[in-house]
């Protein structure tokens, strides 16, 4: 049994493999997961059931988990900040979030560099977040 909160085999083995400056996209449930994200990324779906498992479970998990240096966002074209991204905030202290238009983000989310992509169950509209891994200092 592993000691750390993140257990999930195939989301362990892709961040293994994973280094430096790769991506993990952390996707809601209305996503277009097929034809919106790098085709060579390995896919974990963890979209059990509306509502299970939220972008912010895999985001806590991820945190405690793994280096992050960058953070990305699906801003809406118009109307007000989506409330998850004040939870995003919480849970990635010292990053700030880069707000990018919706096809910004499919082709952000469509580049070679993204190495996982997680399906939630998010029910939350522009609950979709890119994630860049950092580097362990020695």
């Amino acid at each position: 049994m592993l000691k750390t909160k993140l257990l999930h085999p195939e989301i362990l083995a892709a961040l293994g493999g994973a280094g430096h400056g790769s991506k993990v996209l952390i996707a809601d449930g209305n996503f277009p997961f097929g034809t919106g994200a790098n085709p060579a990324a390995k896919r974990v779906y963890l979209n059990l059931a509306p509502g299970l498992v939220s972008v912010t479970d895999v985001l806590k998990a991820l945190v405690e988990t793994i280096p992050l240096e960058a953070a990305e966002v699906m801003q809406p074209a118009s109307g007000p900040e989506p409330s998850i991204f004040n939870e995003f905030r919480g849970l990635l202290p010292g990053l700030e979030l880069k707000p990018l238009g919706r096809f910004e983000f499919y082709d952000m989310a469509r580049e070679r560099d993204v190495a996982l992509v997680i399906t939630t169950g998010e029910q939350r509209i522009y609950a979709n977040l890119l994630v860049t891994i950092g580097v362990v200092m020695p």
